[in-house]
């Protein structure tokens, strides 16, 4: 259901009323019983929580595996040269 703001035009008073989009607007003030007016409202806007949300989040498997398979060689992780090139002294004996 959306949220519709009004305006008192007697009082001032801000209010905010939950309704269904079929439902007719209020038309008396809770505070002074005077007569409201329905505002305009910006909407509800997107909000994001958590990590991730990006363009490719949500791409078809195909897409993924294209992706994949043009990604560099270069990307794999590099070993060590001197930890490489060091016996491991259990395999020694």
């Amino acid at each position: 259901m959306p949220t519709y703001d009004y305006e008192c035009t007697a009082c001032g008073h801000h209010f905010e009323a939950f309704q269904s989009m079929s439902a007719d607007p209020l038309t008396e003030c809770p505070e002074c019983e005077g007569a409201v007016r329905r505002l305009i409202g910006g909407g509800a806007g997107f909000l994001f929580k958590g990590s991730g949300f990006y363009l490719t989040d949500y791409r078809s498997s195909g897409y993924q595996k294209d992706a994949a398979a043009d990604k560099p060689k270069s990307d794999a992780p590099k070993k060590d040269k001197k930890s490489a090139s060091k016996k491991d002294p259990k395999k020694a004996q």
